[in-house]
């Protein structure tokens, strides 16, 4: 099994598991020593989450088993190599104050002047919640996306609605 930290829209389980059917919950952890921002230039144009080397900042997010047959449907959903780099030991602080490493994303060029769309956020702080993880690192305007009937826009409020109790 492989070990992946998600820190944006993929902490919303119903978001993973669309995308890598076997993935499993194992915990939360928190990327000590780097911020979260909406800095990694989207295929649709907008923002979306990566982690920034920041001293004094932690980043929440969630831990899951991955098989090792869903990585490259993860792979090709995160767009490793053409937009996201793929770490596959990413150091990590457990709850209790204990390290580990574990496999993540992080944006190749970040551009720091991007906004995420409404529903993209809306994941993200979903996927937050739904682990008891503050959200205040979540803080960022917003857009509306100017296409509506967007494939991953629906696909995003089909795992929003399937995530409400």
């Amino acid at each position: 099994m492989i070990l992946y930290f998600a820190y944006g829209s993929n902490m919303l389980p119903a978001r993973l598991i669309a995308r890598c059917p076997g993935a499993k919950v194992a915990g939360t952890a928190t990327a000590t020593g780097h911020a979260l921002r909406f800095w990694k230039h989207g295929r649709d144009g907008s923002g979306k989450a990566t982690l920034v080397a920041h001293p004094g900042h932690q980043t929440p997010g969630v831990l899951y088993h991955l098989p090792p047959q869903d990585l490259p449907a993860l792979d090709a959903a995160e767009g490793a190599g053409t937009g996201y780099d793929r770490h596959d030991q990413f150091a990590l602080t457990t709850p209790k104050g204990g390290r580990l490493m574990a496999m993540t994303y992080i944006a190749q060029q970040p551009e720091p002047d991007l906004i995420p769309f409404d529903w993209y956020l809306a994941l993200c702080r979903a996927g937050a919640a739904a682990h008891g993880l503050a959200t205040t690192h979540l803080a960022s305007p917003t857009t509306p996306d100017p296409i509506p009937d967007r494939p991953a826009r629906l696909a995003a409020l089909l795992a929003l609605s399937s995530a409400k109790p």
